[in-house]
């Protein structure tokens, strides 16, 4: 049996799939990935599909999931994973607790590019930058439309949070793309920086 603050650690360290099986039904690994990319990578990461099922038969080993293969009715086999009592015990501690959960950690491909912005021409940043604003705004409607099909599930009441959220931080983004571009124009007015 496991202690309480092992299978604490367990969550911790990984808890996508763990998370996306707490809600009700069983789900197959390909379910939770289409989740997922639907949800989670909006505020969070959508794992590929084989780490979904390395961590679903992870949970299964450790007690905390059980699956069950589809009938031989069905057309193809599937396997559909629940959270056991357990599992469902350790999520809920790890949700429910008031450890830390960290900064948020932002890796933004365009603020790295612009950061060596002296190894390009101020063409290419300008480019760059209308390409993040046009990707941004593609996300923006994908977001509402995640939020929109949440608001129809009563079972995400709590998850809607989230991409409400994700819509905010969207709406955010363009504002600080667009300043760029001023930037941009002030480094190009003032000459390259020392040691550039």
């Amino acid at each position: 049996m496991r202690s309480a603050s092992s299978t604490s650690c367990v969550v911790r360290s990984r808890s996508t799939p763990h998370s996306e099986v707490s809600f009700r039904g069983a789900r197959t690994g390909y379910e939770l990935k289409k989740w997922a990319d639907s949800s989670l990578r909006f505020f969070y990461w959508s794992p590929a599909i084989s780490q979904i099922y390395a961590e679903l038969r992870r949970l299964e080993r450790l007690g905390l999931a059980t699956s069950r293969r589809s009938g031989p009715e069905e057309p193809r086999a599937t396997r559909g994973y629940t959270l056991t009592d357990a599992g469902r015990a350790a999520l809920a501690g790890w949700a429910d607790g008031t450890d830390d959960p960290g900064p948020p950690v932002l890796k933004h491909p365009l603020v790295l590019r612009l950061w060596l912005g002296h190894l390009a021409t101020p063409e290419t940043l300008r480019t760059l930058v209308e390409r993040h604003l046009a990707r941004t705004r593609d996300a923006l409607a994908e977001v509402r439309g995640a939020l929109r099909r949440a608001e129809q599930d009563p079972e995400w009441a709590f998850p809607r949070v989230a991409p409400a959220w994700s819509e905010r931080q969207h709406l955010a983004e363009p504002a600080l793309a667009e300043a760029m571009p001023a930037d941009l124009a002030r480094m190009a007015a003032s000459g390259p920086a020392d040691g550039a």
